[in-house]
């Protein structure tokens, strides 16, 4: 087989049994500190209620749900065997490269004729960010665990969608891309949303400029999110607000903003702005069509950050001097429907 050939990548990610083992090197230790977390609590509860209020068989039950090493175990049995067999469906006459999701961002998809991700959705999002044009094929290990939202296809679909994307015989669910370009030259893109913060719970200072207008804010973070991410973290500070509405007799509108996965529109929102003499909240939310920009500069001296997608391990730094252009990016993600 010629090195030449272009490759098929196989996205795979840590199951929950193998972070455990990570921090305790072998199942059988971690079955025992589960077990032993559980017990003691059992015993705090025990002693801390009062004669009678006690259920036993609640209580017990619950201890067997945080002590439920069996669960981890066939999670772990089941996902390792999705992807052995993955791997031999997969012999078309090309090299299978298995990426694991530590390792996506650092990949070059450059020399992939297609991308298979082996679920859970959140993976689909973070790989869609670095893989291109490249046609992305969502492949859910267990439709009894996972709703597979960016999942379509079983294991056993895996081969003939493979077939189809080498023959260019696929069609595809474009998805709405955000973006983020720095003063310094860093770029990166978001699936779902990007927050822009403090690192830790502390309030996070910064400008915000939106539609020829600036203030300074003080704030726990701004969201901008994407169709996809408009019913994920984005819907929390709607969750939020129509709640407040509520406790004050108010009519609350729709649950959240509605926005389709292609639509070329983003929506940022920011989050519990506090109004001092050195912040404002004029601005609290608006959309980003295409050509627009949110832009923000930061006022933090340390601890300031901007991630997409939730994983807080991949961040720009965004402390003061660093100013930050949100857009919707030209680049869409291509989910592999048929």
């Amino acid at each position: 087989m010629g090195y030449n050939l272009p490759v098929i990548a196989v996205v795979t990610r840590e199951t929950r049994l193998q972070h455990l083992k990570s921090r305790w090197v072998t199942f059988k230790q971690a079955a025992f500190r589960l077990s032993n977390a559980a017990s003691n609590e059992l015993e705090r509860r025990r002693q801390s209620m009062k004669t009678g209020s006690f259920d036993e068989v609640r209580e017990n039950m619950l201890a067997d749900a945080h002590a439920d090493d069996d669960d981890f175990l066939f999670e772990d049995n089941n996902y390792q065997q999705a992807v052995m067999d993955l791997n031999d469906d997969l012999d078309l006459g090309y090299p299978v490269t298995q990426v694991n999701r530590q390792h996506v961002a650092n990949f070059d998809f450059g020399r992939c004729l297609a991308v298979v991700v082996i679920g859970q959705d959140g993976l689909v999002a973070n790989t869609a960010k670095y893989v291109g044009d490249l046609p992305i094929i969502g492949i859910n290990p267990d439709p009894t665990r996972h709703d597979g939202v960016l999942l379509p296809f079983s294991v056993g679909d895996a081969r003939r969608m493979v077939q189809r994307v080498i023959k260019n015989s696929y069609q595809t669910k474009s998805v709405t891309l955000a973006e983020v370009n720095t003063n310094d030259g860093q770029r990166m893109l978001a699936f779902n949303d990007f927050y822009v913060g403090a690192k830790s719970h502390v309030s996070a200072r910064y400008t915000l400029e939106y539609d020829g207008e600036v203030e300074s804010q003080s704030s726990s973070g701004v969201l901008v999110a994407t169709g996809a991410g408009s019913t994920g973290w984005l819907s929390s500070v709607f969750n939020m607000f129509h709640g407040m509405q509520r406790f004050f007799g108010q009519q609350a509108p729709s649950s959240s903003v509605q926005m389709n996965w292609s639509d070329g529109q983003l929506f940022w929102a920011v989050r519990e702005p506090f109004i001092s003499r050195h912040s404002s909240a004029g601005m609290t939310a608006g959309f980003l069509n295409q050509g627009n920009e949110l832009v923000i500069g930061s006022q933090m001296g340390t601890e300031g950050v901007i991630f997409s997608d939730g994983i807080e391990s991949d961040y720009i730094e965004f402390n003061a001097g660093t100013i930050a252009r949100f857009s919707v990016s030209r680049q869409k993600a291509h989910l592999v429907v048929a």
